[in-house]
């Protein structure tokens, strides 16, 4: 008798494949487990969203929960899961102790996107107008919280090598806890160079980015105030799309229609625009992880110029499908070359697409993916015995968020 294996994931939010390279990814994740039978449940405790995608559609069941409410508790033991995946480590802080204490059994997996304590620490020196250094990270408390919740799971999922470097020679996190899946492409998703629009057939530039999320928003200003004046000096007659999902009025204000800078908010499918497009831009100035943005400019055969933050992991020793510049100067000057370059726009083009063979296609993951999540269901308790340091914080959480939580549940019953 086959044993039905299931896996509950616990969302921050309920996916938005059209909206993010998060929602992406976590569509990716989904597909993974289902290929391998097992069927899938969603949680969150997030309001829906008109962009949400319809998960029952795709034969996964859906459940609303809530935060410190027993409820979750009696939810779990009896859905009893064989996996449970946490959507970030803010929501493995919220149910990882409910998880380990009503269903111990479990391999706990947390989904880290990127790693918030880098991204957020390198917001903080920008800002500060200074260079981000490691020891940054040893200062701040969401630091201490991601490192914790990386810790007490069974394993994290990482989507950049830099990340991976960083946890393991920073932090010192033991390397059998960590596994790198980046971004997924299939093979069909390989772009074929005869079925997209030529050079010549393409004009513009564009900027697309989720609103919600700060490095865009930054990117954006930073486009407005210093590298488009510039390109425009060079080029009268260019036009910059702006797409991104949530746009708030201070970024609808942005819009020029004088200066050839348009702020054009959501768009159906990014890829329809940004095909069309001749070059992307990407002038992140501080983040984490690998930019959906620049894959996906990849996909369409679109050459990009963007930052050294936002080429971070995303193309190892293979050649940019474009120009990775930090200087506004720069910068701009080589979004004017590839706008104007045939050959070399081609010559991105192609770059963009070996990046995507070596390092982004599914099938280079999928069967490692499978079986290290086999591997360490086999072999679960030698598992956490070696990672005692792990144990030791889920005892502690046990009893300091556990009781947190129960002081709350009680407070909103009065």
């Amino acid at each position: 008798m086959n044993v039905i294996k299931k896996l509950l994931i616990i969302g921050f939010v309920w996916p938005e494949p059209n909206s993010s390279a998060a929602g992406a990814r976590m569509m990716q994740l989904i597909s993974l487990f289902k290929e391998d039978g097992y069927k899938v449940t969603f949680a969150s405790p997030a309001m829906d969203s008109g962009y949400m995608v319809d998960l029952n559609l795709l034969g996964i069941e859906r459940k609303t929960i809530s935060l410190n409410c027993a409820s979750f508790d009696d939810f779990i033991k009896e859905l009893s899961p064989t996996v449970v995946l946490f959507d970030r480590f803010m929501i493995e802080e919220q149910f990882g102790w409910r998880v380990a204490e009503g269903c111990p059994g479990a391999l706990r997996i947390l989904d880290t996107e990127d790693l918030h304590c880098l991204r957020l620490v390198r917001q903080k020196a920008f800002k500060e107008q200074r260079l981000f250094e490691f020891g940054d990270l040893f200062n701040e408390d969401v630091s201490k919280r991601e490192i914790a919740s990386i810790l007490r799971c069974d394993l994290s999922l990482m989507i950049s090598e830099f990340e991976m470097d960083l946890l393991t020679t920073v932090f010192k996190i033991d390397i059998n806890l960590l596994f790198y899946i980046p971004l997924l492409l299939s093979s069909n998703e390989v772009p074929d160079l005869n079925e997209l629009p030529l050079f010549e057939d393409r004009k513009d530039f564009v900027f697309i980015g989720n609103f919600y999320h700060e490095p865009n928003w930054n990117a954006v200003q930073y486009l407005k105030e210093s590298i488009w004046p510039l390109i425009k000096e060079q080029l009268p007659g260019a036009v910059l799309n702006i797409y991104g999902a949530y746009p708030s009025q201070k970024v609808l204000q942005l819009n020029n229609a004088k200066e050839g800078f348009l702020i054009k908010g959501r768009v159906a499918n990014a890829s329809d625009v940004v095909k069309e497009s001749r070059v992307v831009l990407a002038p992140l100035r501080f983040g984490a992880g690998i930019k959906g943005k620049l894959l996906e400019a990849m996909q369409c055969a679109t050459p990009s110029v963007t930052t050294s933050i936002g080429a971070e992991s995303m193309q190892g020793l293979l050649s940019w499908n474009g120009f990775v510049e930090d200087n506004k100067v720069s910068f701009a000057d080589k979004a004017v070359q590839l706008y104007q370059d045939e050959n070399r726009w081609i010559e991105a083009q192609r770059n963009g697409i070996e990046i995507i063979k070596k390092r982004y296609l599914r099938i280079l993951f999928e069967d490692d993916f499978k079986e290290r999540i086999q591997s360490l269901m086999k072999n679960l308790a030698q598992h956490r015995m070696n990672n005692f340091m792990g144990e030791l914080l889920q005892h502690h959480t046990l009893k300091s968020t556990k009781y947190m939580s129960k002081w709350i549940e009680e407070k909103n019953k009065a």
